[in-house]
């Protein structure tokens, strides 16, 4: 049995720090949330404004794949101990229905991420749980109180334990600045750098290509990376390069590969309903007085956006060449050439390596300090998969958090 005296404090209000907060109340603690922000969950309502995709409705297995090999065996217990089934019923008991979208993507019913946030924070402030608001975490003092810079000045708070849920180094604007990183470096925790994930990337485009196309979608194309598997999707040519969520979807070796060999190369399938043997005989088929753009319209229905690319990238000797532009519209390679900087991501990959937390969650270096979300050195593609992963680890930590309280 915990005495309900004990005290612990959760830095951040997010997804994360609300779950682990919830957990915590529910067990009778006295539960205090600190966030830097005017107001909580700011990137949880940003990431709404479209569409509050919540979780995605994929079978366990596959859902567990998009984390990666590395991901998927630290994550796996708690998603499995939370998986989006157990999510969706838990947001149903807050008074919000949800649905199952045409790509398996899981919403709120009206598609919107406040309604969900308020009720949450009623049940929180129900079970007792105080939120402290523009309360920045500066570390800790020299008798390990935690330090917090307020409106009123710094003040110094003692805790039984602490749950770090500070989100990762993208959209700063919200909150999540990464800044933690160093506080935690410097008390020896192992903390992998901050890099983008799910974001674009430079390609180094022409001038003219940009002025052309920058903005236009790329519709009914596939990709791969390294020779793997093709996968469907639509992107978008920036004046930049390329992003959009096909190109998120392979943030990861595209980002390991430029770190490696300094560049790196998604390969766009232009037309992926189409097998290369009928584009090589369409092209091949005699063009008369036809320019190359209308004959490759009538023929592919192939133009805008999609034949500036084969233009962008390939010599006029190839364009001319059936076998060379069959060949570029079934497998183009698009040079890529840097992500495009940490805080223009949807998300971070880095953070607090899972090797310098125990099975409670708890950081070797600092008994007693929990953490969990988007600080951990995970990552996933869009689609709820980040969400999920966020409520799963922020339960998880709070319930390792009670064992240790426990001990």
């Amino acid at each position: 049995m915990i005495p309900p005296s004990r005290r612990i404090a959760i830095i951040g209000a997010g997804p994360a720090g609300l779950m682990a907060a919830e957990v915590l109340a529910a067990a009778g603690l006295h539960v205090d949330v600190y966030d830097a922000m005017p107001s909580p969950g700011r990137k949880f309502l940003l990431a709404g404004v479209g569409g509050m995709n919540i979780t995605h409705s994929e079978p366990l297995e596959p859902l567990l794949d998009r984390y990666g090999a590395d991901g998927r065996a630290a994550l796996e217990a708690a998603i499995r101990a939370f998986d989006p089934d157990t999510l969706r019923a838990w947001i149903h008991g807050l008074g919000i229905e949800t649905f199952v979208g045409s790509s398996g993507k899981v919403f709120p019913r009206d598609m919107k991420a406040a309604p969900l946030l308020r009720a949450w924070l009623a049940r929180l402030k129900a079970a007792g749980v105080t939120l402290h608001v523009r309360h920045r975490w500066l570390g800790w003092d020299a008798a390990g109180a935690l330090r917090f810079a307020t409106p009123d000045g710094e003040i110094a708070i003692t805790t039984d334990a602490t749950l770090l849920a500070l989100g990762g180094g993208s959209w700063k604007k919200l909150g999540s600045d990464g800044a933690w990183q160093g506080l935690l470096a410097a008390r020896g925790v192992d903390v992998a750098p901050l890099a983008p994930a799910n974001c674009g990337f430079d390609c180094g485009w022409s001038e003219f290509f940009i002025d052309k196309f920058a903005g236009s979608p790329l519709k009914n194309v596939a990709a791969s990376v390294n020779d793997g598997p093709m996968r469907n999707g639509e992107c978008v040519v920036s004046a930049s390069g390329i992003e959009g969520n096909l190109v998120y979807a392979f943030a990861r070796p595209l980002r390991e590969g430029i770190a490696r060999e300094g560049k790196a190369t998604l390969t766009l399938d232009l037309l992926p309903a189409y097998p290369y043997e009928k584009v090589l005989r369409e092209v091949g088929a005699p063009r008369g007085a036809k320019s190359l753009s209308s004959f490759l319209q009538s023929k592919l229905n192939l133009g805008g956006v999609k034949l500036g690319l084969l233009r962008e990238l390939l010599s006029k000797e190839a364009m001319n060449d059936p076998t060379q532009l069959a060949k570029a519209i079934k497998a183009l390679p698009i040079p890529v050439l840097a992500p495009r900087p940490l805080d223009e991501a949807i998300s971070s990959a880095g953070g607090v390596r899972f090797a310098a937390l125990d099975d409670n969650w708890m950081l070797g270096a600092l008994p007693g300090v929990f953490c969990a979300g988007e600080m951990l050195d995970w990552e996933a593609p869009t689609g709820g998969y980040l969400l999920t992963a966020c409520f799963a680890t922020g339960r998880a930590a709070a319930q390792g958090l009670l064992r240790y309280l426990g001990n």
